[in-house]
């Protein structure tokens, strides 16, 4: 059985492997019963060994007292080395099955870690741009991070309690048929130590959410500074947003202060507790041998026990605890895992044609096919949406809902917070849905969007905008990351997007490894590189969103030429204001308001439309400065 690394086949059907269930997000319980239940013949093996890893401690005493009883005080030297030897037998079982145990839960904490990453990885696939509509990025990455180690822990302690509780039910047994008044005493000690530190649950409880919806915020904000270093940069604004996050941190640790300090006021009870009633196991014990209910040997025997119950007790504490702190996680986990995408497969899909013209009714924009046409715009974000829009894509118009708020709302108040939140995220997700369901507005050769298999749409209209962004690994993956190029295919991508500069500064060449969102590369290498994928897809229809806006004039210069000399026979829409694009199309339209006002050559609307001069002036005083 192949558990690890884990075939995780959630959020998608018709995979290859057998398909695995998608996780039970109906609420925080049921999420982690079926994360324990996707392994439980592991565990199950896992809380085997472990009991017989604690044998020695579950038998060691009762062994001890009888060996002290027949081979010390009876003065049976046979007797006495047989029980030695049984001891023996029992240490050495027990040290096998610690090791064995010990790697089994280790691999269970894995499964449960990195599946809960896959997981998140293909929700994120499955879900594309609609996911940030929903959720903030920085509550995704942090399921991805630090919750999943939370469910990894939560399959250790679960595999470990369950051994310790096999284990405490045979010291009670054995203590029972002992003395009845310390073998009740032993069998209650555990709950009743346990429910004494419940109420303390609570308050930890809210503290580590509090802590956890700090922490998500904090890496939100860290995702976006970095993101947006080199602006913030250009700005001056690296001091403001500096605070800014030095404020949150601090916030995020005086929340952690106050979570630990909980914390550790739950352990320190655990402690007392066990404490206590190892006294009062004690002081009876030895009240049963004074009236003489108890032999020497007996009394050994409780007092063994006495210390070990310390150690299950203390585990089920530990269990309460971790059992709080995946209840938060589960909350935080469900929050992305019960999204769906709103797409669904129309009932009679239409073959697209990628040579026909694209229409979008909503800006009465026409793109006629294999000619480069250019958008213009005054405000870029108009263009965007357009672009967004011929790629059947949801708009950026909603603010995501985070799983918690940063506050100290408790009880009835955090109950109905709660709710508002879950019906906010059902608002958002009941409107997407009723967008991508209905007629998208936007046909390809007279067929709306909408009626076609959104793979289709996908394999017909490729948009590459700004905020596509490059992933870890070599610079081959980052152009052709389907491997379907050939060597000279991919090179003419780099000449067309002018990026051999890319390819000369790495060591290894195709080889070399590229960075988390390229950060060794600079702003102009990484939009470069961006689009050197997008060309080498060689679309039928493809959408660039301001390619150049982070190089210079002549580099820009070349690219434009490029991609006009390259994509010449195929539809090509560019958004830019740029006149080094202008001069080079087919066709120029001019957005106002997200309409179309004009359209024509460039040279034509240079002379004969004054909203036209305007909006690209700026760009060719930028442009004869540069000369």
């Amino acid at each position: 059985m192949q558990d690890f690394p884990p075939r995780i086949a959630t959020f998608f059907s018709g995979s290859d492997d057998a398909p695995t269930p998608d996780p039970d997000t109906r609420s925080p319980v049921a999420f982690l019963r079926w994360v324990v239940g996707q392994q439980k013949a592991l565990i199950a093996l896992s809380s085997l060994c472990y009991s017989l890893w604690f044998l020695p401690m579950t038998l060691g005493p009762w062994i001890f007292g009888r060996a002290v009883d027949q081979g010390v005080v009876g003065g049976d030297e046979a007797a006495l080395l047989g029980w030695a030897a049984l001891l023996l037998g029992v240490v050495v079982i027990g040290g096998v099955f610690g090791v064995v145990s010990h790697t089994l839960v280790v691999r269970s904490w894995l499964v449960a870690l990195y599946g809960t990453l896959e997981m998140v990885t293909r929700k994120v696939a499955q879900m594309g741009h609609v996911l940030p509509r929903r959720s903030p990025t920085g509550e995704v990455l942090s399921v991805a991070s630090s919750d999943s180690d939370e469910f990894g822990a939560f399959t250790e302690i679960v595999a470990r309690a369950t051994g310790q509780l096999v284990s405490y039910l045979t010291v009670a047994f054995i203590v029972l048929s002992m003395s009845w008044e310390l073998g009740l005493l032993t069998l209650v000690a555990a709950p009743v130590l346990l429910g004494a530190a419940l109420p303390l649950l609570r308050p930890l409880h809210r503290r580590q959410q509090l802590e956890r919806s700090r922490t998500s915020d904090l890496t939100s904000m860290a995702t976006d500074i970095v993101a947006g270093l080199r602006i913030l940069r250009g700005i001056g604004g690296e001091q403001t947003f500096g605070a800014n996050y030095d404020r949150q941190s601090q916030s995020a640790k005086d929340a952690g202060v106050a979570a630990g300090i909980w914390q550790a006021v739950v352990e320190a009870v655990g402690v007392l507790l066990s404490g206590i009633f190892l006294v009062a196991l004690v002081w009876l014990g030895t009240r049963e041998v004074e009236s003489g209910d108890l032999s020497v040997g007996e009394l050994i025997t409780f007092l063994g026990y006495g210390l070990f119950m310390v150690g299950p007790i203390r585990t089920f504490f530990e269990f309460a605890q971790k059992g709080v702190r995946s209840l938060v996680s589960a909350r935080k986990a469900i929050a992305i895992f019960e999204q769906r995408p709103p797409w669904r497969a129309p009932a009679e899909p239409v073959a697209l044609d990628g040579s026909a013209a694209l229409h979008d009714s909503s800006s009465g924009l026409t793109v006629r096919p294999g000619i480069l046409t250019v958008v213009v715009s005054a405000v870029p974000e108009q263009s965007s949406a357009l672009a967004d829009r011929l790629g059947r894509y949801l708009p950026a118009d909603t603010e995501p809902v985070p799983a918690e708020d940063d506050d100290d709302t408790k009880g009835r108040a955090a109950r109905r917070a709660r709710a508002e939140r879950a019906r906010e995220r059902a608002r958002i997700a009941a409107l997407d849905e009723e967008k991508a369901r209905r007629d998208w507005g936007v046909t390809l050769g007279g067929v709306d969007l909408a009626r076609a298999d959104l793979d289709d749409v996908r394999s017909r209209v490729l948009v590459s905008d700004t905020s596509s962004q490059l992933f870890a690994g070599t610079l081959q993956d980052a152009v052709d990351p389907h491997a379907r190029l050939t060597r000279e295919q991919a090179e003419q991508a780099l000449r067309v997007a002018n990026a051999e500069d890319v390819y000369d500064a790495l060591p290894e060449g195709w080889q070399g490894q590229l960075e988390e969102r390229g950060r060794g590369l600079s702003g102009g290498q990484r939009q470069r590189v961006v689009l050197a994928r997008a060309v080498a897809v060689d679309p039928p229809v493809l959408v660039l969103v301001e390619p150049t806006s982070a190089v210079d004039a002549h580099t820009e210069a070349r690219i434009a030429e490029r991609v006009a000399e390259t994509r010449r026979g195929r539809t090509t829409v560019v958004t830019t204001v740029s006149p080094l694009w202008l001069h080079h199309a087919d066709h120029v339209v001019l957005l106002h308001d997200g309409t179309v006002v004009a359209e024509g050559r460039h040279a034509d609307l240079l002379a004969g439309d004054d909203d036209y001069r305007r909006v690209v002036a700026r760009a060719l005083d930028a442009e004869e400065v540069v000369r």
